[in-house]
């Protein structure tokens, strides 16, 4: 085969819950995560005489840094292949937003190889590359709902999809998640802003994240505020460790009124989409 296009999704996680401190440094997690097929990058593989990498985003590095070329030097030496292939990035899923764009594209450039190079290597092998990788990258080789535990590495597939109208909204600035994670047990909760599990399409909705996330970036715990008051809206909460927040609503239609009045009330500069999941 001499080339391959294909389509990292973003994700969302419908609920996390932080149960505590690792000895490694990591945290243990329980979290439900779910694939956005309609919000995707786009990766293309060209057959060439070696290896090389292109992004022209320019926030995104195009060095050993990036974990598309960490995911393809991985999969190159387990697999004992050598990359005869140039892979382009092109980017839609915004940067530092708790949607899993670059695990989603290390994933996918796994997943891609192992399709250009015959099925070299079996989804446990493709699965240890993805936890070497980062914590949420095991989760996009499964491309369905996904209950994830530990660091994340731990998947169980959920077998039947659930269908619901979603709505992201992500301000200009992005959240690091380390320093989340840092300040998850001493943080606080801001007075007037609901925490509470909601119940949601997969049972009770919930981010422990939304805590210390909420506490130093203000904006984010006005917008779920704001969000619960529209009357097309289900459910509200962040996505992973920020700084997107989500909204369930009953259709498409409600949904793009809501981010068009979002744009007006809140900021004019978010990012936006309304889609589909589970359908």
């Amino acid at each position: 085969m001499s080339s391959l296009t294909i389509y990292p999704p973003a994700k969302i996680n419908l609920s996390l819950e932080v149960i505590g401190k690792r000895t490694d440094g990591f945290h243990d997690l329980k979290t439900l995560m779910v694939p956005i097929p309609g919000l995707h990058d786009t990766l293309i593989f060209d057959a060439r005489d070696q290896f090389s990498f292109k992004c022209e985003d320019e926030g995104v590095p195009t060095d050993e840094t990036n974990l598309v070329v960490r995911a393809a030097r991985l999969y190159a030496e387990k697999a004992k292949v050598e990359l005869m292939y140039q892979i382009t990035l092109e980017k839609r899923i915004p940067a530092g937003a708790g949607l899993g764009g670059g695990s989603s594209d290390a994933a996918f450039t796994l997943l891609g190889l192992n399709e250009l190079y015959g099925e070299a290597l079996q989804l446990p092998e493709l699965h240890e590359l993805a936890a070497d990788l980062g914590s949420d990258v095991p989760f996009f080789l499964y491309k369905t709902a996904c209950i994830c535990r530990g660091r994340g590495e731990i998947i169980e597939p959920l077998e039947q999809s659930v269908p619901f109208t979603i709505c992201l909204l992500k301000p200009e600035f992005s959240v690091p998640t380390p320093d989340v994670f840092k300040r998850w047990k001493s943080s606080t909760e801001i007075a007037g802003v609901p925490y509470r599990a909601q119940n949601g399409p997969y049972g009770s909705m919930k981010n422990d994240l939304e805590r210390p996330a909420f506490e130093k970036y203000l904006f984010l715990a006005q917008c779920k505020c704001w969000l619960l008051e529209q009357p097309e809206v289900e459910i509200a909460q962040m996505s992973g460790s920020g700084s997107t927040m989500y909204a369930i609503v009953s259709s498409a239609e409600k949904g793009n009124e809501l981010l068009s009045r979002a744009m007006d009330e809140l900021d004019p500069n978010l990012f936006s989409w309304c889609g589909s999941i589970g359908s």
